[in-house]
């Protein structure tokens, strides 16, 4: 453990497109001691300390945390569009009366929540087995990849979606245009590259046995 008073802190390094209330900086460290007891290899599995959540490895702790914020973004966009839309009902050309608005608000209200429904399948089962004491399969470790993707890939249609249906409305600050931002900072995140994509679809296929996940990749046993 580093006292943060040992850390240089880059505080202006953060100049992105979007999620810029996560207070993230750059931060360099020099002729620090950290006691082994304080370290853990990138690649290791087995926690030292903490809960059972920690038995998922450093991939499967950032995939959860990624995973809780696109379920969370989605369902906040989803909802500020509906308000929006009710607020204006009944002035002339409102989309509320629109059939075209309201099949596509369903679509995205489907596509939403199917994805959102693979992340809860697949962490309760991940859950139970971390609970347990027990180890991941390499099923498992791909299934939570997966599920991450597949609700980034659907928290982008909803963004998308969204700022069109709403109008000039998206075009201005509030919180529409400010998650749609976001959204489309989380998109650009390693965790939902295409590497994943294919090492997933090798493992589902069945075309890596032998094979166990090594961050984003699949690498021999």
């Amino acid at each position: 453990m580093t006292p943060v008073e040992q850390a240089h802190l880059v505080l202006d390094s953060w100049d992105v497109m979007g999620l810029r209330g996560t207070g993230s900086v750059d931060y360099t460290i020099d002729g620090v001691f950290v006691p082994e007891a304080y370290t853990h290899d990138a690649f290791t599995s087995e926690p030292r300390r903490g809960g059972a959540i920690f038995r998922s490895g450093i991939m499967g702790f950032a995939e959860i945390c990624h995973s809780g914020w696109a379920v969370g973004v989605g369902r906040r966009l989803l909802d500020e569009l509906g308000a929006l839309i009710v607020s204006k009902a009944g002035r002339p050309g409102a989309l509320s009366g629109s059939d075209a608005f309201q099949e596509k608000y369903a679509r995205l209200e489907a596509g939403y929540r199917a994805a959102r429904a693979l992340v809860y399948e697949t962490w309760t089962d991940v859950t139970r087995t971390m609970a347990a004491g027990s180890p991941l399969s390499v099923r498992q470790h791909t299934m939570i990849r997966l599920a991450l993707g597949h609700i980034t890939a659907a928290l982008a249609d909803v963004a998308n979606g969204v700022y069109l249906l709403s109008g000039t409305a998206g075009l201005r600050r509030g919180p529409i245009e400010r998650l749609v931002r976001d959204v489309h900072a989380g998109t650009q995140h390693i965790t939902s590259a295409p590497v994943m994509w294919q090492s997933a679809g090798r493992e589902l296929a069945g075309l890596a046995p032998g094979k166990h996940w090594v961050l984003l990749d699949l690498v021999d046993d």
